[in-house]
């Protein structure tokens, strides 16, 4: 955790439907993390990824953001690939895997039903995302995973989303020169469906590359 950094409870009640649903997995599934997933990675971090929520039988069920689940099996082989990361990721935390200069965070800290968290929801969690913003000193680059994520960025610097419209590729410059990277989500639909390639995966990173050396 980064010192100042706001974290929920393990018991967070702020979002009535999300504690109801992660008490009613706790029955189905003893052995899972069941709980608001914390970041994961480098206190020093250049760049911040932020994804949507944690997945059933991924971060929810291991405790670490993307990992366990499709997402993650694209995320953190890129990571390693452009030297954000070091390690082999294994779809487990105790992995080894590390993050060098990078970390990992949601816009919603907890499981939501069919993977969908409402706009309450997503309200409701902004502010630990702004403030792991403020925590950073360091940070260059966040990467919204979706435009949820992107939306949610915007919304915890307090900016006008229409000028800062999203779309796979686009590079903004948020307010005190922070870079805000747009990537269409990870997940499985989105690369089942040829929406998002390996390859315009990684063009996002080529293209943070260039921006900050």
């Amino acid at each position: 955790m980064i010192p100042g950094a706001l974290q929920p409870e393990r018991d967070c009640q702020i979002c009535p439907r999300l504690a109801a649903f992660r008490a009613e997995n706790r029955q189905k599934h003893e052995g899972f993390f069941n709980a608001p997933v914390p970041p994961f990675g480098d206190a020093s971090a250049k760049l911040l990824i932020v994804g949507l929520a944690p997945g059933l039988k991924g971060a929810n069920r291991t405790g670490r953001p993307f990992t366990g689940d499709y997402a993650g099996d694209l995320l953190y082989p890129t990571l390693v690939k452009f030297g954000w990361a070091q390690g082999e990721y294994g779809r487990d935390p105790a992995d080894g895997l590390h993050l060098t200069g990078c970390r990992i965070t949601n816009a919603v800290k907890c499981v939501p039903p069919q993977n969908k968290p409402t706009p309450a929801e997503i309200n409701a969690c902004r502010p630990y995302l702004k403030s792991e913003l403020a925590a950073l000193p360091g940070l260059r680059v966040i990467l919204a995973l979706g435009s949820i994520a992107h939306t949610s960025v915007l919304s915890a610097y307090g900016v006008r989303k229409v000028l800062y419209p999203f779309g796979h590729g686009t590079l903004h410059e948020m307010p005190g020169g922070v870079l805000l990277a747009d990537s269409y989500h990870c997940s499985r639909y989105n690369t089942n469906t040829g929406r998002l390639t390996p390859e315009m995966f990684e063009d996002v990173f080529r293209a943070i590359a260039k921006k900050i050396g």
